[in-house]
Order: C-alpha cells, then sequence, then structure tokens
C-alpha cells in the first residue's frame, strides 16, 4: 500500500449541492443566515492563515503553545497508534503531535479539499517516511466511517472549531464521535474559552480590516459559483458578543435598501438598510459546559489544559 492515499466519500457535485442546498435555504429565512463553510476557498483560506497572525487573533497562538508544551503528555496519555484529524486543512499544528507520537503508525486527516489533503500528506511524508497517511475527502457532519487503522486511536478536533456548531450540531457532532470511538481511543478537542468582550470582539473584528474580508468573502463564493451579483460594498462587517448564548457573532449589514439576484438557484434577496445576514456563530466555553456536553454524549473529560493566560483549552475525552 502507498504511503499516502486518498479516500473520496464525498460524490464529486457534493460540495456544489451542499452550496446551493445552504444558500437557498439560508437566505430565504428570517433572519438571514449562510454557514461559516463557504467562507473557505482559496482566497478565503489565505485570508484566515493572514488572521491567524493577527495580534488580536489569539486562538491560534495560545493552542499553539498548549500543543508545543503538551504533546508529550497527549503521547504518554494516548498511547496512540492512529492519529485521526477532523478538517485537518493544512495539518500544520498537527505536526507537533505526530513528532510526540513516538509509537504513531498511521494519520488520517479528513477535510472536503482534496487538494489541501494531497499536499499536506505529501508534506507530512518528507518528514516522517515511516509514517502512513489515509486521507479521507468528506464531510466530518455527514456519516463518517473511518478507514480500519491500527488502535488506540487519538480523535483530534483542533482550533476551537467545534463553537462554529449550533449547540444541537455539537451534541450530535459529539454522539458521532462517541459511535466512532472503540475502547481505548480519545478525543482531543480545541475549545476557545469565555473571556472579557473586549479581547473577544476584537479577535473577529481587527484594526487593519482582515476579518471584514474575510466576512465579505462568502459573497465572492457565491457571485462565483452561483452567478449572484452581491457588491461586497454594499455591506458592513459587524462582530459582536451574544452574552446570553455565550458566543461570537459575525454578521454582514446592508448598507442601503438593495435586490441581490443568484440565478443558479433561482432567487432574487431583497435587504432591507441595516438588514444583516449573520456568517458565523464562534461559541466559547468553561471547563463545566464543556465536561456537561461531553458527558451528555456519553465521553469523559479526563484531562484539560490551557495555555499560559487561559485563553484556550485541549481537552481529553475517552468513551464511557
Amino acid at each position: 500500500m502507498s504511503p499516502l492515499s486518498i479516500t473520496r466519500t464525498l460524490p464529486a457535485d457534493a460540495t456544489a449541492a451542499a452550496l446551493r442546498a445552504d444558500v437557498a435555504d439560508g437566505l430565504a429565512r428570517t433572519p438571514k443566515q449562510l454557514p461559516p463553510k463557504w467562507f473557505y476557498d482559496a482566497r478565503g483560506s489565505e485570508l484566515f492563515e493572514d488572521i491567524t497572525k493577527l495580534p488580536e487573533y489569539y486562538p491560534t497562538r495560545a493552542e499553539r503553545e498548549i500543543l508545543l508544551t503538551r504533546a508529550a503528555h497527549i503521547a504518554a496519555a494516548t498511547q496512540a497508534r492512529t492519529l485521526v484529524e477532523l478538517g485537518s486543512g493544512s495539518s500544520d499544528k498537527t505536526r507537533h503531535l505526530i513528532g510526540a507520537l513516538t509509537g504513531l503508525d498511521s494519520y488520517v486527516p479528513i477535510d472536503v479539499s482534496e487538494s489541501a489533503l494531497a499536499a499536506a500528506g505529501e508534506a507530512l511524508l518528507t518528514e516522517h517516511p515511516g509514517l502512513t497517511v489515509h486521507a479521507l475527502v468528506a464531510d466530518f457532519q455527514h456519516g463518517l466511517r473511518l478507514p480500519d487503522t491500527p488502535g488506540p486511536r487519538l480523535l483530534a478536533f483542533l482550533g476551537g472549531t467545534i463553537g462554529n456548531l449550533l449547540p444541537e450540531e455539537r451534541a450530535a457532532f459529539l454522539r458521532s464521535v462517541h459511535a466512532m470511538l472503540s475502547p481505548g481511543d480519545a478525543l482531543l478537542l480545541g475549545t476557545d474559552l469565555v473571556k472579557d468582550e473586549a479581547t473577544l470582539v476584537a479577535a473577529y473584528d481587527d484594526a487593519q480590516g482582515v476579518t471584514a474580508e474575510f466576512n465579505k468573502n462568502v459573497l465572492h463564493v457565491i457571485n462565483r459559483e452561483l452567478d449572484g451579483d452581491f457588491d461586497p460594498a454594499d455591506f458592513d462587517h459587524v462582530a459582536l458578543w451574544n452574552a446570553e448564548q455565550q458566543w461570537i457573532e459575525m454578521r454582514l449589514r446592508a448598507r442601503t435598501d438593495l435586490t441581490v439576484k443568484i440565478p443558479e438557484v433561482d432567487l432574487a434577496v431583497s435587504f432591507a438598510a441595516g438588514e444583516e445576514v449573520r456568517t458565523e456563530v464562534s461559541a466559547k466555553f468553561r471547563e463545566d459546559g464543556v465536561r456537561a456536553e461531553l458527558a451528555a454524549a456519553g465521553l469523559e473529560l479526563t484531562q484539560w489544559w490551557t495555555d499560559s493566560a487561559d485563553r484556550f483549552a485541549l481537552s481529553l475525552a475517552v468513551r464511557t
């Protein structure tokens, strides 16, 4: 078997079909909404990489600090022979884990982008020629089945991405993780933590306007893929803290009354001046809340690590 294999579990047209469905449904709602996954075309991914380097955006640095200082602890606690990563992207942070997991045989990165999986897999094999990489082109929220690889397995879901799921979606996701784990396997989960409002809002509304451009990128995606006629200049980027829900919301706010046509989904969307479309939620957590959500899915929190400033957490959980 080749040290790098890529299995596509998504139909070739699945991404295009999902975009059409999400746009048709989300923009017909009141209030309007779009899922954050549509930020991430090639340009959106570049913009997000730029965001992670901004002084206001602490989560990536905080999580990397934990990985650097705790990778050996994670390796000792799990003894993983297979590392599975959901939403792996460039697999950049995962390198810290792979280097620490001395008994690792297999790495299973999972992402919707086949090109990202191929590039990351080839780079990792250059660094770790003894590793087997079995990449999956898949959506982790829809019927994911893992390949047959040696256990114990460590399933990593990093970056605080779980915060982009609504509470009912998080519950369903964690139940699916429970179903994937066998005795001896573990989940490594990254969660951004609740903190003061000013710090949180600044992380999603930077002074240079990079996050604003990232937010508006969803409009470029709709224009390109669905022949829409959005003018991003007609919308303002908005980031606010929803204290009741304990999450940041990103929105796009119409500057004037306008109508947008999206022929590929046979839609004409009217916006009143000041009307908003929600493009992302990013939930923030406390340890007791993470413990409770894991427990509700049949998972037990066994380890909790934070960065030196208590901004971000990595937690380790096992199936009960």
